[in-house]
């Protein structure tokens, strides 16, 4: 869905400020953890002079060539009818790029929503724990503290998320523009002192550095690389701010800020390489680093926050393309940052996040973790994005696609350094997200299995029809609703209350709900009524996958198409299938069956989704083997 355009400067300047919070809150605190670990992580790089400048070297055009160019410049500009995100990505290349490999780029999209999953554990433990970790600089003999305290914290913002951030989420862009504030003027008071440092923005610098220490070179962009990670949030937010709004962020606040404070704890370093054990925190004056360590702890529960909810969203959306069990969703807030909450993914994230910050226990063991989920995903975009723009034959296009070439060799090269810390804990998400891939495909594979299945059972409409027709089924007053997953057959359900009970209602609705691979469907194309005989009509209801159900909004709209029935004593009738493994049948593998008819007892029943008065339903059961 196409945004209006804003028409005046307030609006342009709220939506920057707010995009802030949502969107930069990750990136936004990176200076906490990114810059220290390419000096303690990785041996033979000791706080000289020339690493300080190469570091920052490399750190400035990162940031300018993976954030900058790529994703502000142009991954911003491949939205899905407004909306962003690897999900919408994926489903905007299948619709306009040559289907040569659907089922290879279906799996790359559903792999960079799996290692999401990864990140949103990942961003709120190193995040919070990095900001904590400030107390041990003012008081030392606080740190066995830490990660307690840190524990705390994230169960109190893990406990808040049923409550949504309607409110709260208001004060998040105000809160990390005093955030980007105090970044910038910390780097400048240390800079002034070291003019010198800002030499590092000659590209020379990284290239000597990278030649001195080719050995370990794989070590350092993946220490390098943590300065960036947070950056995929530019794309994944881009339908709640638009373009311009995220994009002026980036280059007016975002971007100064932290090459300021980059630079700022480079010239610390020139002048005190002790400082390297905590460079960010020891930038600020003595009597500034506790009202800094608050601020800081404030700042990353906003990064974390917008993990968080993001995942929700990409749950919600993988659930709607049945990619997903259905999981209870609650809507807090229509038009707020926490509008979702998945109560079972809330604790799995709550408890992962938790044991992370257990098991690691420090944010320099977590930095180790973090970065390989955040280049996978990167690296991911960026093939889609070489998809996508060769099958555009516009001159724009063909210059993006040259472009694009040379940063995704750069995103590999990244690929591959953070690859190196997977036996220092990058082995979490990777393995994560496989294990959420896995479950992916085994439940979208299972759903094709139980529909090939059903399809047996379900009567061809023509010789309904003509049932209906030749008066041999009674009709009796009333309505009601069968729903149904087919949108062309006859539901199950109204097959087997058909045979058994001999009659059909005076109004019967065959109602089913069709997920658009696009993010949001158009009021006018969003009900469709069509007329089968006198009394029964097929109704198709089409949503957007970042679109939440209304089914009782729905079938208002519905009653102005034409279908007449009073929602107050209408039944609904729908399917309930009881499944059983056939080793006979082919297809998936035996003991994928079994999980995924385990994964369907977790699952939400569909009456939920769907929020039926529970005396109105009527569940009819069969038997299904797979």
């Amino acid at each position: 869905m196409v945004r209006p355009p804003v028409t005046t400067a307030v609006p342009r300047v709220a939506a920057s400020i707010g995009a802030l919070g949502v969107v930069f809150g990750d990136i936004g605190t990176s200076p906490l953890y990114a810059f220290a670990p390419a000096f303690t992580q990785v041996a033979d790089v000791p706080p000289s002079a020339e690493n300080v400048f190469g570091v920052l070297s490399i750190i400035f055009w990162t940031l300018g060539l993976l954030i900058s160019v790529k994703y502000v410049g142009i991954v911003l500009r491949s939205d899905n009818r407004g909306e962003g995100g690897v999900l919408a990505l994926t489903l905007l290349v299948l619709a306009e790029a040559p289907r040569r490999y659907p089922k290879l780029l279906a799996g790359l999209g559903l792999m960079g929503c799996a290692l999401f999953y990864g990140d949103g554990a990942l961003t709120p433990a190193l995040s919070v724990l990095s900001a904590v970790e400030g107390i041990k600089v003012v008081l030392p003999s606080f740190e066995p503290l830490v990660v307690p305290m840190a524990a705390l914290i994230l169960i109190a913002l893990f406990a808040l998320q049923r409550r949504g951030t309607p409110v709260i989420g208001r004060l998040f862009g105000p809160v990390m523009l005093a955030w980007f504030a105090v970044l910038a003027v910390l780097g400048v008071r240390t800079i002034a002192v070291h003019p010198d440092v800002l030499a590092a923005v000659n590209p020379l610098y990284a290239a000597r550095f990278i030649v001195a220490h080719h050995v370990a070179l794989l070590a350092i962009l993946g220490a390098v690389f943590l300065a960036v990670t947070g950056g995929e949030a530019l794309y994944a937010d881009l339908g709640h701010f638009g373009r311009l709004p995220i994009s002026r962020a980036w280059y007016c606040i975002v971007w100064p800020s932290l090459l300021l404070n980059y630079f700022g704890q480079g010239a610390l370093l020139l002048s005190d390489p002790q400082a390297v054990a905590n460079p960010f925190y020891l930038l600020a004056p003595g009597w500034a680093q506790v009202p800094l360590i608050i601020l800081a702890m404030a700042a990353t529960v906003i990064a974390s926050q917008g993990v968080i909810s993001g995942v929700f969203s990409v749950t919600e959306q993988c659930q709607r393309l049945g990619c997903l069990p259905r999981l209870e969703v609650l809507h807090s807030s229509s038009d707020s940052i926490g509008q979702v909450y998945v109560p079972a993914i809330n604790r799995l994230l709550c408890v992962t996040t938790l044991a992370l910050v257990f098991a690691f226990g420090s944010s320099a063991a977590l930095g180790n973790a973090y970065g390989i989920a955040v280049a996978s995903t990167m690296l991911i975009v960026s093939v889609l994005e070489l998809v996508l723009m060769h099958g555009r034959k516009t001159r724009t296009s063909r210059l993006q696609f040259i472009a694009l070439v040379g940063l995704c060799t750069v995103d590999s090269i990244f690929w591959v350094g953070n690859s190196s810390k997977i036996a220092q804990g990058g082995w979490f998400p990777f393995i994560f997200g496989l294990v959420i891939f896995f479950l992916m495909q085994t439940w979208y594979s299972g759903r094709s299995a139980v529909s090939k299945a059903a399809a047996s059972t379900e009567e061809d409409l023509e010789t309904f029809l003509k049932r209906v027709r030749s008066n041999e089924i009674v009709r009796v007053p009333g309505t009601a609703i069968f729903m149904s997953g087919n949108i062309s057959g006859v539901p199950r359900s109204l097959v087997l209350s058909v045979k058994y009970n001999r009659v059909l209602h005076a109004n019967t609705i065959l109602a089913t709900v069709v997920t658009a691979q696009i993010p949001r469907v158009f009021d006018s194309t969003r009900v469709t009524v069509k007329a089968l005989a006198p009394g029964l009509v097929r109704l198709i209801i089409r949503i957007g996958f970042m679109e939440g159900l209304d089914m009782p909004r729905m079938l208002a709209e519905a009653r102005r198409c034409g279908i007449e029935y009073d929602p107050a004593s209408a039944i609904y009738v729908m399917s309930r299938d009881d499944l059983a493994v056939s080793p006979r049948l082919k297809g998936m593998a035996v003991w994928r069956r079994w999980v995924f008819i385990l994964m369907t007892k977790v699952s939400t029943p569909a009456r939920a989704e769907f929020d039926i008065p529970p005396d109105r339903l009527i569940e009819i059961g069969t038997n299904l083997q797979i």
